[in-house]
């Protein structure tokens, strides 16, 4: 049997107050779709901690700077379902863009500066579409917990200063990024990379695992942060948009190794755009 899917923003405030009332605990993943075992890991690990598992699927035109990334943007609404539901998934939250944009939709939440840096330098009203869907989804679902992947690590930044800031009652919790076994972060961008990208693309996180290990043995995050972008962009048909060393709280820009660290990285294969990070802390 599959699982139900819901689409009005509505009926899924009913059926989580009926939840609610109940007592039972809801765990929230939000999607764009195109599901694989990054999405996965993320469902399973809600699954674990709450009576019930909404799953999102909304490919969000407000998220998306270049029309044809979002049209060319995977939708398998099918094999979706059926990945979430062997996950975990109780539940199917799909809302249509009218649903979530209806006529005359005006109201945003505009982060701060934690969204100006890495993606939002290069993506200028990315994160308001970000922190406004989530917030909407958020509203919708009612989650006692909501999942995210590292692999997008700003964002989760991002929503956990939306969070604070707007006294949102939800848990953020953070799950490692999946990788497949030659280091590269699953994505969906993935299916789009010919035979040769593919192969080429594990050296993201090779240059990524250089810096790090550079950063534990002493050397400046700019320095190595320079290195790293030198070594990346020497590889065939990468072009590399960003790689810095931030802050692992604000993503501001560090001069030393005093607290955790992110090293984070947006490179292109092609038409194919690519993100990764890792962290590093003094303590380890």
């Amino acid at each position: 049997m599959s699982l139900p899917v819901i689409s009005s923003p509505k009926e899924m405030q009913v059926w989580a107050n009926a939840q609610r009332e109940l007592c039972r605990t809801i765990a929230f993943v939000p999607t764009m779709g195109a599901l694989h075992d990054g999405h996965a890991e993320l469902i399973r690990r809600a699954s674990g901690t709450c009576n019930e598992v909404v799953v999102s699927i909304f490919v969000n035109p407000k998220q998306f700077n270049v029309s044809t990334d979002f049209d060319l943007y995977p939708r398998t609404m099918d094999a979706d379902i059926a990945t979430a539901q062997q996950a975990g998934a109780t539940l199917i939250y799909a809302p249509e863009a009218s649903d979530m944009y209806p006529l005359g939709f005006e109201t945003s939440v505009i982060p701060g500066a934690t969204a100006e840096p890495l993606e939002g330098e290069g993506r200028p009203g990315h994160f308001a579409g970000v922190t406004t869907v989530v917030a909407k989804l958020f509203n919708a679902v009612k989650p006692h917990v909501a999942f995210f992947g590292q692999k997008d690590f700003q964002q989760l930044a991002v929503i956990r200063r939306m969070v604070i800031d707007l006294d949102i009652d939800v848990e953020v919790v953070a799950v490692p990024t999946v990788r497949e076994a030659d280091g590269l972060a699953l994505s969906s961008r993935n299916v789009r990379l010919s035979v040769e990208q593919r192969q080429l693309a594990p050296n993201i996180f090779r240059v990524l695992s250089t810096v790090r290990n550079e950063i534990l043995e002493g050397r400046q995050p700019g320095e190595v942060a320079s290195k790293g972008r030198g070594i990346l962009e020497s590889v065939s048909e990468c072009r590399v948009e960003y790689l810095e060393v931030c802050d692992a709280i604000n993503l501001q820009p560090v001069d030393d190794f005093t607290r955790p660290v992110v090293i984070a990285v947006a490179a292109w294969f092609g038409e194919v755009r690519l993100i990764d990070n890792i962290t590093v802390s003094p303590t380890d």
